[in-house]
């Protein structure tokens, strides 16, 4: 039973008043005798009281300091102490309400050093055993608990999983100084999408600086959704107060608790994927390079975001985080790079598309303008020679779109040749980024690379002002040279393809704490050209995949119209990438995608089939080209050649 502070403190007063008013009386009663006795027999009695009375005060203090009494319980209680109580942290689900991240219970094992001396020592090579911990690691951790504060408990081993806490419970009362906390750790089941949840792990010097209210020893988002999302999804901690003695032991309630709050658990966020399209695009580039990016036409809402090779961020959570973070890092196929926010390739062909919309926008050709293909020009391939715009587009013909824009930058509006391609460029440049290439596509997708758009400022710090002209450019023709993309950018290419020249900025994010979607997310960009100028391109597209002439017939997927683009990416010396983008069905469409393979040769051999498959899933719900799906899931890295 607890004691009232006050009370005591009263109790205190009222002793020491009436001590003080009966050494008064004594002495009192001692003069009115001493008057009655000669001068010696006075010194005796008085002394004789004033002993006695210090006799009596001496012994009170001594009980006071000394005794088991409530007073020294009372003067033991020097110290109010907090505890934070950590809340439930929000879930990250998928848009069907599928579980991507949750939390379960782990353990830290805590050490108290001076309970430890006090039961006459540690067996430190049995608890070495018992938690597995290799004996130098574990008394270079008691060590660091000591040196830290011997009166306190300090974390040894952190973040062991339920499981493993639960078959070494049972022994560690045999280890004093020695305690469990419990805490919850993020969980990802499936190992899904673990590029965009990102990571939540231990804070830095940087967070407890940041003046968030973290301290040593709490963990935060630090990368992905969980890092963009961290004030949503942490909730609000509680915070229970108490008295505790000198040796930190808990004594009782501070006010009965009057002062203590309840924790407030985060809020849920809900993405845009769908968990299991981003499990069969995950499937499907197992042993593989590059990325798919899946994302609704309609809303801008992203249905996959696939890097590979990937990782599970539960590979990273434990005492065991650091070594395998550096496996991780160390791995030549660099697992931690998000490639399809992050790496950026050559558009290849399929940026002759836009080159044609911006051309037949401008006017500069038309839907039957027909150019030779004059192979001295550039390099070609297939068995055609004088194409119109369509036909170009299912041939990937170099000389038609050379000469596209060719007629765009080079058009004759100065009679210098270089200050015309300057001029010709610097009006080029911002029709292309209408496109959404070369920008952050609304800032909705944290970390997303911009790409690069070259312009005449580009140009004129690597050549020289007025020292080139188109014949020195020419390779962004057909999506080559100093052009730069992500699989994002190619994917939202397929979006405004869709749409007929408009795109809603991609974003993952569905809904928070049952509040709905952010607002601005669903912010609505035109890319200024006329749509009739699509039509066109969309039939070139249509015949890519269904004509036997098209490159991309391995995309095809039947009872479903589709729409789409190869591309063959030059890397160098290296094999190309393939490369493809496509949207399904070809009226009220509702997926757009794009497939990007590394070192894997033609678009139509790899990411058309690939594409092919993600689309089928995701409008049917089942694989009917099985023997397409076996090739793909048993082909690897490096690939066969053609």
């Amino acid at each position: 039973m607890g004691i009232d502070g006050r009370r005591v403190g009263q109790g205190l007063d009222f002793c020491l008043l009436h001590m003080g008013a009966l050494f008064d009386g004594f002495l009192h009663l001692a003069i009115q005798t001493a008057q009655t006795m000669n001068l010696k027999e006075r010194q005796w009695v008085i002394g004789g009281i004033i002993l006695l009375m210090s006799v009596i005060f001496i012994g009170r203090l001594f009980q006071l300091q000394l005794g088991p009494s409530a007073w020294k319980d009372y003067a033991a209680r020097i110290t109010e102490e907090r505890e934070i109580i950590d809340p439930a942290r929000g879930m990250i689900l998928d848009r069907n309400g599928e579980v991507f991240l949750t939390n379960v219970p782990s353990y830290d094992l805590l050490f108290t050093p001076r309970q430890a001396r006090l039961a006459g020592g540690l067996d430190t090579m049995a608890l070495s055993q018992t938690i597995r911990l290799d004996t130098s690691e574990l008394r270079a951790a008691l060590a660091k608990a000591d040196a830290y504060a011997s009166y306190r408990p300090s974390p040894i081993l952190k973040q062991i999983p339920n499981y493993d806490y639960a078959q070494i419970s049972g022994e560690l009362w045999r280890f004093p100084g020695l305690q469990s906390k419990r805490r919850s750790i993020r969980t990802n089941a499936g190992g899904l999408a673990s590029h965009l949840l990102g990571e939540y792990r231990e804070t830095d010097r940087e967070d407890l600086n940041s003046g968030q209210g973290y301290r040593l020893g709490d963990y935060k988002g630090k990368s992905g959704l969980e890092l963009e999302w961290e004030t949503r999804l942490r909730g609000k901690r509680g915070i229970k107060y108490h008295l505790v003695d000198v040796r930190n032991d808990f004594r009782e309630p501070l006010e009965n608790g009057q002062f203590d709050s309840l924790p407030t658990s985060g809020e849920n966020v809900t993405t845009t994927l769908d968990m299991d399209l981003q499990a069969y695009g995950e499937r499907l580039m197992g042993n593989k390079r590059g990325a798919i990016v899946a994302i609704d036409p309609q809303t801008g809402e992203v249905l996959a975001l696939v890097s590979a090779p990937s990782y599970s961020t539960d590979f990273l959570t434990g005492k065991n985080r650091g070594a395998h973070y550096t496996e991780l890092l160390q791995d030549p196929s660099k697992p931690l790079f998000n490639r399809a926010m992050r790496a950026t390739y050559r558009p290849g062909s399929i940026f002759k598309m836009i080159q044609g919309l911006i051309a037949l926008d401008e006017g500069v050709i038309t839907t039957n303008s027909r150019i030779v293909c004059n192979r001295d020009i550039i390099g070609c391939h297939g068995a055609h020679s004088m194409d119109n715009l369509e036909q170009a587009i299912v041939h990937s013909c170099n000389p038609y779109f050379h000469e596209v824009m060719k007629r765009m930058v080079q058009g004759g509006r100065s009679d210098n040749i270089f200050q015309d391609a300057s001029e010709g460029l610097a009006l080029w440049s911002p029709r292309i980024k209408k496109f959404g290439i070369g920008t952050d596509l609304g800032g909705h997708l944290s970390g997303l690379r911009s790409g690069s758009v070259p312009d005449t400022t580009l140009y004129n710090r690597m050549y020289g002002k007025k020292r080139w002209a188109y014949s020195t450019i020419y390779s962004i023709s057909i999506g080559e040279g100093e052009l730069l993309t992500t699989p994002v950018h190619m994917a939202n290419l397929a979006v405004i393809m869709a749409n007929r020249g408009w795109f809603i900025t991609p974003h993952t994010v569905l809904d928070i704490g049952g509040k709905g979607k952010p607002q601005s997310l669903d912010s609505l960009v035109e890319t200024g050209v006329d749509p009739a100028a699509f039509r066109p391109i969309i039939q070139a597209m249509e015949a890519v995949v269904a004509s036997s002439e098209g490159t991309g017939t391995k995309a095809r997927v039947p009872g479903i119209t589709v729409c789409g683009k190869t591309g063959t990416v030059q890397n160098g010396e290296r094999a190309t990438h393939s490369v493809f983008m496509a949207f399904a069905p070809k009226e009220n469409p509702r997926i757009a995608l794009s497939v990007y393979v590394e070192n894997a040769g033609s678009g139509g051999d790899w990411a058309a089939p690939i594409a092919s498959l993600m689309m089928e899933q995701f409008l049917t719900g089942s694989i009917s080209q099985v023997e397409k799906e076996e090739h793909i899931l048993e082909s690897t890295y490096p690939f066969p050649e053609h």
